[in-house]
């Protein structure tokens, strides 16, 4: 049989379809690539049932047969006995009649950062080896959504052999990678490190793939492919399954050859009986050459370049002057009387804005967002939300994003949040779908028009970033680097935790002094001396000193004198920090909003004594 690549100047083939899909509907809910050890006999009739319907080109069952995907399962020693069982049953199962080709699936999925790539290619490198040491007709790198991964693998495989390779990208919006890269880009330039076939598998069905290929030109070298979806996944009875019309496959199958696609398999929800259709269609017929493009810009198009924002960014703001802003947290009850009589005070002290918590210590409290747009309705005070990584997925987060934009509410702290264990539902789910790195990042996004899956917004976002920094740490050097990490990914400025030392604010300032972001420096009253030995020895990040700690327990249980203790402490703190940073962070705590308006106005009164001071100096 001639190679498959001989094969493809002359004619189309056709590829098989799913195997994860069949393997599931039989109720198969485990390790799918474990299944060519310990049940190879329905590995090999799924092959043979693609044989069957008209495959040219089978792939094995190795997917996820790579180290860190079997180590879910426990699984991480058997990647040469897996995967080499798969390439056995497969070349059996093909009799012959079809190429092979060894699979290797992406990694990293639409959290890129949340496996190394050093870790990626070490565990890639390792099921190559294998594959190629067992002998297939050439590899496909298939259900890759991150660019950057694949580019690396495809750098391997063409260094460690000369077998035909097969890349393709998934997208989750058509035309567009989800880092903004056109389609046609990223087939040029896999193609420019040597790919002999690029194309598009999973995620999107024919329609959209189609519509993906019509932007594209026709590789100048390497040919093109496509594996569509069956649609989109129904979800019935705790199962998912889909419902994708083979005939529907069928009506299709010319659309792809006018794209120039030469080789046409399936993906998730396709059978022999999808294949067998795009086979009667198309096998053995020539190939298009050529055709007309709808010409995409790489980067998503913006409708509009318009940025609507009320007030002058915070981080403008604290840098020419000094300034005050006061966490006042959302009720944890429906009744919002004394919040709102709060805030009120709050605005008369002249606060530049009041920050609002996402759901605290992972106990719910009313909706920041509604809170949010009810302080700027009802006072004119300007809100500042808190948003975590923890409460939503990236669809909710994505939501909650335009919803918060659509409100005019623009300045967010980002936050990672406190595991749901430590709240009010210890058996609720932490979602963290993104890290704080990756949610300042989405946010940038969002500014430059184009949500995190590189969709168009229509118009360029107006948010004001801010994010956390922890200085109780073993290496503030280390919590340093962390801050400049989080600034390269589009932090405008930074808020601490509460700071219960004045050594620790000298020692916060020097090490900060060369970022170019504003700081605000958190400072949060004591109101008694359990409240202190709470903060100090139970809540994670926040750590006060010796001395303020036996201040609060001179004053013993009395309630008045706590608090005129708490207020004394933070005023020196205050003046302290003053002479360091030009952000006070001041946070309320238990509702005792009186403490943070007397608090305030000293602090707006101190630092702007400070801030004459020093202009007079200079």
């Amino acid at each position: 049989m001639d190679s498959f690549l001989k094969r493809l100047e002359k004619e189309i083939l056709i590829a098989d379809g799913a195997m994860g899909t069949l393997l599931y509907s039989f109720g198969t809910g485990s390790c799918f690539e474990e299944l060519n050890v310990s049940h190879p006999e329905d590995i090999a009739r799924i092959h043979e049932a693609y044989v069957e319907a008209g495959a040219d080109i089978i792939q094995t069952n190795t997917y996820a047969a790579n180290y860190l995907k079997l180590e879910r399962y426990g699984l991480e020693d058997q990647v040469k006995s897996i995967n080499s069982a798969a390439v056995r049953i497969a070349r059996k199962a093909s009799a012959g009649k079809a190429h092979l080709l060894g699979t290797i699936g992406g990694i990293r999925g639409i959290r890129p950062s949340a496996i190394s790539l050093g870790e990626i290619k070490r565990s890639f490198r390792e099921q190559l080896y294998c594959l190629l040491l067992e002998g297939v007709d050439g590899i496909l790198l298939e259900t890759y959504d991150d660019f950057e991964e694949l580019e690396n693998m495809l750098r391997i495989v063409k260094k460690e052999t000369d077998l035909p390779v097969i890349a393709q990208i998934s997208l989750q919006e058509v035309g567009f990678m989800d880092n903004g890269l056109s389609v046609e880009t990223a087939f040029n330039r896999l193609e420019d490190l040597g790919a002999d076939i690029v194309g598009l598998n999973c995620r999107l069905g024919p329609h959209h793939m189609i519509a993906s290929l019509e932007s594209a030109e026709i590789p100048k070298r390497a040919y093109l492919s496509a594996y569509p979806n069956a649609g989109l996944p129904a979800y019935t009875d705790g199962r998912f399954h889909y419902e994708g019309n083979p005939e529907y496959f069928r009506k299709s199958a010319y659309s792809f050859r006018e794209q120039g696609v030469r080789l046409l398999g399936g993906c998730c929800g396709t059978t022999p009986e999808h294949i067998a259709a795009f086979a009667d269609e198309l096998k053995g017929k020539a190939p298009v050459t050529s055709k007309k493009t709808a010409q995409r810009k790489d980067r998503v198009i913006v409708t509009s370049t318009k940025v609507i924002r009320r007030e002058r960014p915070l981080q403008e703001i604290v840098k020419e002057r000094p300034s005050v802003i006061v966490e006042l947290d959302s009720p944890r009850k429906l009744d919002t009387t004394r919040f709102f009589q709060g805030a009120e005070a709050l605005k008369a002290a002249g606060v530049d804005a009041l920050t609002l918590a996402d759901n605290s210590l992972a106990s719910p409290r009313i909706c920041n967002k509604a809170i949010g747009h009810l302080v700027r309705e009802k006072t004119g005070l300007r809100p500042l939300v808190h948003l975590t990584c923890r409460d939503r997925n990236l669809i909710g987060l994505q939501s909650h994003l335009m919803g918060l934009h659509t409100l005019g509410i623009h300045d967010l702290l980002t936050v990672t949040g406190d595991p749901a264990r430590v709240g009010d539902f210890p058996g609720a789910s932490s979602v963290f779908d993104v890290s704080s790195f990756q949610l300042i990042e989405m946010i940038q996004q969002f500014n430059e028009g184009y949500s995190y899956s590189g969709k168009d917004l229509g118009q360029k976002g107006a948010f004001s970033i801010a994010a956390a920094f922890n200085p109780h740490v073993r290496s503030l050097e280390k919590a340093v680097a962390r801050m400049e990490k989080k600034q390269k990914c589009g932090a405008d400025y930074f808020i601490t935790q509460p700071v219960y030392s004045e050594k620790l604010l000298l020692e916060v300032y020097e090490a900060t002094k060369m970022i170019d972001a504003p700081v605000y420096i958190g400072l949060m009253p004591l109101t008694s001396s359990r409240n202190a030995e709470f903060l100090h020895n139970e809540v994670p990040g926040i750590k006060i000193s010796h001395d303020i700690l036996e201040a609060m327990a001179r004053v013993g249980n009395d309630p008045v004198r706590s608090k005129q203790e708490g207020i004394a402490i933070t005023k020196s703190l205050i003046e302290a920090a003053a002479e360091l940073f030009n952000g006070i962070y001041l946070i309320t705590p238990f509702m005792n909003y009186e403490m943070s308006v007397e608090l305030a106005n000293y602090a707006r009164e101190y630092s702007s004594l400070v801030s004459r001071r020093k202009q007079h100096v200079n």
